[in-house]
């Protein structure tokens, strides 16, 4: 197998060790690099010229993308946030400039050479970073897109936050706007049930047997649209109320639904 392949199946970017233990050679190696097709990102590292930058920037400073970044990377739910996020070793020379560093110990050893945390340690630092709601959106994203699992997770060494956040998170919602929803309806001490089944159909957050809260994300429009405004008039018609937010309402005027479902609670309409 040629230099490149080999680097190509490593991720694009790697330790040349790495590539010498799969049978590449120095000489091959420095051709390699002689023709154009390989670089030296940082000594003793290697780079396809289209590695992916973030890869390259992590093999160039001695961190690894953890965190939100690498939570946002894996397609997790997450609020944005302006810095990068890494993680280093007490005994890397990591110098990040305009990063947030994470030193501490990780729950899963990192492999030789990795440039990206596992998701159980980006979990655990999230949980020591993040404020707790945006926390939480992160770990129920990661549950339920079934990157690991509640029984797993609670074999792990977590401690503090983390340890509150495997007790308190849960599989079922589909997105953050429905996490950080269902987080803060918790204090009524009503029943609460994510992704609810109804006539064929889910629901975001069925509260009690009656109240229906459904969340719009940013891009709801156009045919999908119209067919929940559609199954909103069916319910309406079978004796369910609903409320119907979206993202912005979630994000930035909450205070609003609360007052509408704690109206609607006082009311009576979350009872059959």
């Amino acid at each position: 197998m040629s230099v490149v392949s080999l680097l190509s199946s490593e991720g694009g970017v790697a330790r040349a060790s790495a590539l010498l233990a799969r049978g590449a050679s120095e000489y091959r190696i420095a051709a390699a690099i002689g023709r154009g097709e390989v670089t030296r990102p940082r000594r003793g590292w290697l780079a396809l010229p289209g590695a992916d930058p973030e890869l390259l920037y992590a093999a160039r400073h001695g961190v690894v993308l953890s965190c939100v970044s690498q939570a946002r990377r894996l397609g997790l739910w997450t609020i944005a946030v302006p810095q990068r996020h890494v993680a280093a070793s007490s005994a890397a020379r990591a110098e990040a400039p305009g990063c947030v560093v994470h030193w501490g110990h990780p729950v899963v050893p990192r492999a030789p050479g990795a440039l990206e945390d596992p998701i159980q340690n980006v979990l655990q630092y999230v949980a020591g970073c993040q404020p707790l709601e945006r926390a939480l959106v992160i770990w129920e994203s990661a549950l339920n897109k079934r990157m690991v699992d509640l029984a797993s997770l609670s074999r792990l060494p977590f401690r503090g936050r983390a340890r509150h956040l495997l007790e308190v998170s849960r599989p079922f919602s589909d997105s953050g706007l429905e996490s950080l929803a269902a987080s803060r309806l918790r204090w009524l001490r009503v029943p609460l049930l994510p992704q609810a089944h109804l006539f064929g159909h889910r629901v975001d957050l069925l509260i009690g047997e009656r109240l229906v809260l459904q969340i719009d994300g940013a891009d709801h429009t156009g045919k999908q649209r119209d067919e929940d405004n559609e199954f909103d008039a069916f319910l309406k018609l079978r004796g369910y109320h609903v409320i119907r937010v979206g993202y912005t309402q979630v994000m930035f005027h909450w205070h609003e639904i609360q007052l509408q479902v704690m109206e609607a609670v006082a009311q009576g309409l979350h009872l059959a």
